[in-house]
């Protein structure tokens, strides 16, 4: 079975639970310090190995196809005001990866954007990740997923530990075998359990190696939505149904992850990035002290 090397990143949902700010803005487009979340996320995936990607978008998110798009005449007013430094950082914006672009069509549920990408991507597997999902780690989140697909040849999921009560949030996977290094076999997942049902103290995060077995599955949930309009088409359902009878890995993620999906996922990345920033750092954390409570 080939190697990974390219992606998909689903960015066609609706962003509700960041509303009012997300009506007009996209959850993947707000800021981590300089850079869009979505910025974030290719940056990790060309630092691992991985630049042929393809983002399901929809309508309303053409800022992102701004974002990555090249800009000659900003590049040329940049450079004509001595400022080529900054007109070169954009210039990589449209250079680091190739990416396309594809609109979202299908029934309701995160599978579908992952099977319209499908079609695109051929018979082999590929990288999905969230679009916000940030995650610090010294070795980045998409290299730790290529290495175990590596080890194992087959479908893995992005794990972190859970604290019991956070199960509800969270797909929780039925853990087999520990492997050692974090690599996990797993038999299926369960979507959202209460603690007392939770099969482990291990949540499926954002990151996924699929291969055309996981696709095929999708496949299936699309027709069984077809025959049942009801019906919604999830990956973690197919990957569920897959791992009874194939082998399925979940990797623990070493690192730090930070959900910006939600105000205060996105508020703790945002001041996490600050405080480690060299320059910004030191100001916020004097700002702390001070204990200042009046807001803007």
């Amino acid at each position: 079975m080939r190697m990974v090397r390219k992606a998909v990143i689903p960015v066609a949902g609706l962003g509700t639970r960041l509303l009012p700010l997300t009506k007009a803005l996209p959850k993947e487009m707000l800021p981590i310090l300089d850079k869009p979340v979505l910025q974030h996320t290719i940056e990790e995936l060309v630092a691992s190995g991985i630049d042929d990607i393809t983002i399901v978008t929809s309508v309303r998110k053409a800022l992102v196809q701004q974002h990555f798009a090249p800009d000659e005449d900003l590049d040329m007013r940049l450079r004509a005001d001595g400022k080529g430094e900054v007109a070169d950082v954009l210039g990589e914006l449209s250079s680091m990866a190739r990416i396309t672009y594809l609109y979202q069509h299908g029934p309701y549920g995160n599978g579908t954007p992952v099977l319209n990408a499908a079609r695109i991507v051929g018979d082999e597997p590929f990288m999905v990740l969230w679009a916000d999902d940030v995650f610090t780690s010294a070795v980045p989140r998409a290299q730790q997923l290529v290495s175990a697909y590596e080890r194992t040849r087959a479908p893995v999921l992005g794990l972190m530990p859970m604290e019991p009560h956070e199960s509800q949030r969270y797909g929780v996977p039925i853990v087999e075998d520990e492997l050692g290094a974090g690599l996990l076999r797993i038999s299926g997942i369960i979507e959202k359990p209460a603690p007392q049902d939770a099969p482990s103290a291990y949540a499926s995060i954002g990151g996924y190696v699929v291969t055309p077995g996981i696709v095929e599955e999708l496949e299936r949930q699309t027709q069984r939505h077809r025959d049942n309009p009801e019906g919604e088409v999830y990956l973690s359902g197919a990957i569920h149904e897959h791992a009874r009878t194939n082998p399925v890995f979940g990797q623990v993620i070493d690192g730090t992850w930070w959900d910006t999906g939600n105000p205060l996922g996105y508020l703790r990345a945002q001041f996490a990035a600050a405080l480690a920033h060299p320059e910004y750092g030191p100001e916020l954390r004097k700002l702390a002290a001070r204990g200042d409570q009046n807001g803007l």
